[in-house]
């Protein structure tokens, strides 16, 4: 008669010994020529902004495709959730 939509969540557990901390040589802060440290966006290339700029268009794609599906997916749940209280309604007048 009614359906009822499960949502399950799982939380993960990880031993501490299965997540490492990465070191680096040199002090904390690290040096202007030390591996990983980033350039500034003046220091940057042709190359580098092209590459920044379909990171960045991906990355609002992706969103933007998120946001439909979430959309979708609250629309079949208010569908649902009036459905039940149509059902619940005629029960009621019964």
């Amino acid at each position: 008669m009614f359906q009822r939509s499960k949502l399950i969540v799982r939380k993960i557990n990880l031993p501490s010994s299965t997540v490492s901390k990465r070191m680096y040589p040199g002090n904390p802060g690290g040096s202007s020529g030390s591996t990983g440290t980033p350039r500034g966006s003046a220091s940057g290339d042709a190359f580098t902004k092209r590459e920044q700029m379909n990171e960045d268009f991906f990355a609002r794609q992706h969103e933007k495709e998120q946001l439909i599906r979430l959309r979708e997916q609250l629309k079949r749940q208010r569908k649902e959730l009036s459905d039940m209280e149509s059902t619940i309604n005629n029960m009621e007048k019964k």
